[in-house]
């Protein structure tokens, strides 16, 4: 597992600071935010893109959301173990993908073109931009032949990502992937965005109290940025070369609510399908599932559905026994990256029977009657854990991770 997040840029102090219910929530630095209504962000700081390209010329021909893919792969691949000069390259792909893509890159080249003119414009703004692109660059880095591709389903893209590199492992067509999602839309164009959406927090003068999902006081998300990637791999592969396996992904669920531009449906019902399918895939119960890393942005209306939906999929079991958490409270929302990341929260709740929690639940919703986590990490066993995300478009995946004793 690869990570690089608002609290940290790699897996161990990611991990740490979630279970320390540590917010990377701050104002944000890298540009000028006077003139807009949000002004915070999870923004990843100290992070320095050309360590992780054999050419630092390549480094810096690719936006932001690129760099950060390509430095969550690097960690990733090299926490697997897996030592590519014996392996089939043919046999390993490629799935990193991004909800917005090259933001960064078309802001700065826009402004080129109006200030200067379109032959001042760069030759590298469209592949640059494009959101396949993390996945064909890691490619190239990694002399990476195998399955390349990647799916954009906004804030579900991480999660589809590893999912159908899953089904493809499952179907034959490789032996392993690179898999996940990386965003980076702390832009002008992003804030002003989602900002005139009145969908991100306004809650300027508390940054760290802003995200605060199930709790009454919630008015809206607050982005992040960065990447999570994971390496899966197909079992008896990882046990011929003795892999560290940290856990088995058994189930793997994704509909549509076919409902509305952005909202969720209101009973939940795509998000409620989608769990229930992962389960099916997993051939577990629902009192066997004991985590569930809940999409919960804290925006009025998502925390509520996904409450409905977990009711509706697990039954009984919602109110018996299952722990659910937000771990955006600390991040923020990573977009497109956000399930990547979530997606290794869920890990190591497992590996490490860790549960992290839900900073700043001071007042729940009634609505939100769930067992969170609230404030504190908590240690218990977890067997089963889901993460789910959900997008714009009525996107819907959950993943389902177990625990692995050989």
């Amino acid at each position: 597992m690869g990570i690089l997040s608002p609290i940290g840029n790699d897996l161990e102090t990611f991990w740490s600071n979630l279970v320390a219910g540590k917010s990377g929530i701050r104002k944000i630095a890298s540009f000028d935010t006077t003139d807009y209504d949000c002004k915070i962000g999870g923004e990843v700081l100290d992070f320095e893109p050309v360590q992780y390209f054999k050419n630092p010329k390549d480094a810096r021909r690719t936006d932001r959301f690129v760099q950060m893919g390509m430095a969550a792969s690097k960690m990733a691949l090299e926490d697997s173990g897996m030592d590519l000069e014996t392996e089939d390259r043919d046999r390993i792909g490629v799935m990193v993908g991004s909800g917005i893509g090259g933001l960064h890159t078309l802001e700065a080249q826009h402004g080129t073109l109006v200030k200067r003119g379109p032959s001042r414009v760069s030759p590298f703004t469209i592949p640059m931009m494009i959101s396949n692109i993390a996945s064909g660059i890691i490619s190239m880095e990694f002399d990476l032949r195998g399955p390349n591709m990647c799916i954009v389903t906004a804030c579900a893209t991480a999660n589809q990502n590893i999912g159908e590199a899953w089904r493809m492992i499952k179907f034959g067509d490789a032996d392993a992937f690179i898999a996940g999602g990386a965003e980076a839309s702390i832009a002008p164009m992003g804030l002003s965005g989602f900002g005139n959406m009145k969908a991100l927090s306004l809650r300027n003068d508390e940054p760290e109290r802003a995200s605060r999902p199930f709790d009454t006081g919630r008015d809206g998300f607050v982005m992040g940025e960065g990447a999570g990637v994971v390496v899966i791999e197909e079992l008896e592969h990882a046990r011929k070369r003795g892999a560290h396996i940290y856990c088995e992904l058994t189930g793997y669920g994704a509909t549509a609510d076919a409902h509305h531009l952005t909202a969720p449906h209101p009973e939940g019902i795509g998000a409620a399908r989608c769990m229930a399918i992962s389960m099916k895939h997993a051939k577990v119960n629902p009192e066997d599932v004991d985590y569930v890393n809940a999409h919960a942005t804290s925006t009025g209306l998502g925390d509520i559905c996904e409450t409905k939906a977990i009711k509706s999929a697990l039954g009984d079991r919602a109110k018996n026994g299952l722990v659910v958490s937000s771990t955006k409270s600390m991040t923020g929302h990573l977009l497109g990256a956000a399930g990547g990341v979530e997606l290794a929260a869920s890990v190591k709740a497992i590996t490490d029977s860790v549960v992290p929690p839900t900073i700043n639940l001071e007042d729940p919703d009634p609505q939100c009657d769930l067992d969170y986590v609230p404030n504190e990490a908590r240690e218990m066993k977890v067997r089963h854990a889901m993460s789910n995300s959900f997008g714009f478009g009525g996107h819907n995946a959950c993943l389902l991770v177990s625990r692995f004793d050989d």
